[in-house]
């Protein structure tokens, strides 16, 4: 891989973070407080759903089990 063409990539990327989220308009400071909350909010959501969303998953379907448990066979 083109190096450059990774650092020109990853450059545009953080510049259209910037136009979407407007923080190209705060100062230094408030650029970086923002750039931390919403690093930490992110992680926060990425840590929730690794922990929460498989257990709820199983739960669901035990709970679809129980309903739609073993249907039993037809006597023929």
């Amino acid at each position: 891989m083109d190096v450059k063409r990774v650092k020109d990539y990853l450059y545009w990327l953080y510049y259209q973070y910037q136009l979407v989220t407007c923080s190209y308009v705060l100062e230094p400071w408030e650029q970086s407080m923002f750039h931390t909350i919403t690093v930490t909010v992110l992680a926060m959501v990425a840590y929730t759903a690794y922990v929460f969303v498989p257990i709820h998953v199983r739960l669901a379907l035990q709970f679809f089990a129980q309903i739609f448990g073993p249907q039993p066979e037809s006597a023929v």
